[in-house]
Parts: structure tokens; sequence; C-alpha cells
């Protein structure tokens, strides 16, 4: 029987404390509004069904869009406001924006972000489809029906998209991770790649089972990520996972698991490893 180490969760919520005493702190350190001029907010309040809320969308498009007919691949992130800028952010930026444009000017590697918007005091609920009890209900099976069924024919709809799984990703940090994780495996005719950076397996041993239940289709790719520092029980937690995955016959090379020694829980480290997780994913 899988075991799963929980007393983590612990310190990875100091953290997420910590930071807001932070950022309350340092409310007179201004931010300033960081996004790069291929960012936009898409402005259209975009109806989540079944939970009764709004959301709104981040779009990143790459430095040749305009300038050209083709279509792209597309990645789906959760918490848009800590992808693209600052002046949004929670506690730092991931500099999506930045860094593929970056990598478009080194070697011309061109994909769409669309980045969904956290719902603040209901983010947990929704990036999680198996309830915890001292959290809340859980949502996030809706979350990824908005993401599948409203936000991705949308996208479709009104870019030049690559439409097909294997052009299709999604990522995520923390509880991000976990939806990740969850939405490969229950779409996996919708996503054939993701990046699960510091997952919060934690929060529900359920995704176990739930793993082992569930087949991946071929030509699918996943990019397991933690900080060394996020605490051994988070790292084991990972590696629980992803050896369970092996052993039930998922490809060890479609999969890339790393833990980074000094990581820690925040914006920051997923910044400097997105680059390698991005271009692994769409390699």
């Amino acid at each position: 029987m899988i075991k799963i180490q929980v007393k983590n969760q612990f310190k990875i919520l100091v953290m997420i404390s910590c930071g807001i005493l932070m950022a309350s702190c340092n409310k007179d350190k201004r931010k300033v509004a960081s996004a790069t001029s291929n960012v936009k907010i898409i402005e259209q309040a975009f109806e989540m069904p079944g939970l009764n809320r709004n959301r709104k969308l981040r779009l990143y498009l790459p430095p040749d869009y305009e300038k050209s007919t083709k279509r792209y691949p597309v990645l789906y992130m959760h918490d848009g406001q800590n992808l693209f800028d600052d002046l949004t952010s929670f506690v730092g930026e991931w500099g999506i924006d930045e860094s593929l444009n970056e990598l478009y000017k080194k070697n011309e590697f061109s994909i769409i972000v669309v980045g969904v918007d956290n719902g603040a005091e209901k983010r947990m609920n929704e990036l999680s489809p198996w309830m915890n009890s001292k959290y809340g209900v859980a949502e996030g099976k809706q979350y990824m029906e908005f993401i599948v069924n409203t936000v991705k024919p949308y996208i479709d709809n009104h870019y030049r998209t690559l439409t097909d799984r294997n052009n299709t990703a999604i990522m995520g940090s923390s509880m991000g991770g976990l939806i990740s994780h969850y939405a490969m495996f229950e779409y996996p005719t919708i996503f054939s790649k993701a990046g699960v950076f510091s997952p919060s397996f934690w929060f529900a041993k359920e995704v176990y089972p739930f793993s082992d239940k569930r087949k991946l289709l071929d030509n699918h790719r996943l990019y397991y990520l933690m900080g060394g520092d996020e605490g051994q029980d988070t790292v084991e937690n990972m590696d629980v996972m992803v050896a369970s995955l092996i052993t039930q016959g998922v490809n060890s090379e479609s999969i890339l698991s790393r833990t980074v020694d000094g990581g820690e829980h925040n914006e920051r480290f997923w910044r400097s490893e997105f680059t390698k997780a991005v271009t692994w994913l769409f390699r």
C-alpha cells in the first residue's frame, strides 16, 4: 500500500503564511507592471459552469505571432496572476513572458501560453478534485471541465493554435501541480504533456489510486519538479508517485523527475526551472 507523507503540509502552509506577511510588511515597496508587450488580458468574463463564478484569462503570444500565419502549440497554466506581471503577482512572478521571449531569440522556440487566474480564497478548492476535510469542498473536477470545455475551445477558435493533444500541455505549481497531474490522467485525449512543479500530493491521498487506475496514451511527457528545501516528505511523495507510475507501465523515458538542491516553495524557484521544463516537454 502506498504511504503518503502529510506532516510537511504544515511547513508549506507556514511558507505561504510567511509570504502573506512579507507582502504586507513590504507594501510600501510598490510593485510595478512588468508584463511584456506580447502579453494581454482577454477582456471577457468567462463563466465557470457548475461553480457560479467568472474567471479572467491572460494570454502570451509568441514574438512572431502577428507577422506569421503559422499555428502554435499551447500551454495552459494556473495562477494566471503570478505568471507574467509582478504587479498582479502574489509574492513574485514566474516571468513566463521574459523566459519565452529569450527562448525565441535563441532558437525561435514559440508557443502560446494561456494563464487562468486563480480564485483567491477559492484557490485550494478549485485546484483539487478531491475533498480535504480541513480545507473545504473539492471543485477541481469542475475547474478542469471549465478549462477543457470553455477555455480551450475559445482559444482554439480565436487564435492560431495546433489543437491536437500532441501540441497541448498543462503546467502548474503546488496545488497547480496537483491539478496538472490530475488533468493528464483525466483528459489523456486533450493533454499529452504536463509540468508538475512542487505538487501538493499531501493534500489528497486519493491521487495515488486514481493514477494507478488511469492509462496514459502514447507520446506523453511528464515533468516532475521539487525543491530540496520544500521538505523531505514532499520529495518522498513525489518520488513515490513517479515510482508507482513506472511500476504500472508508464514509459520511464517519458517521465523526468528532478529534486533541486536549495529549491524552495516559491515563484523564484519555479521561474528558474521553467525554461528547462518547457523545452523538455515540447522537444
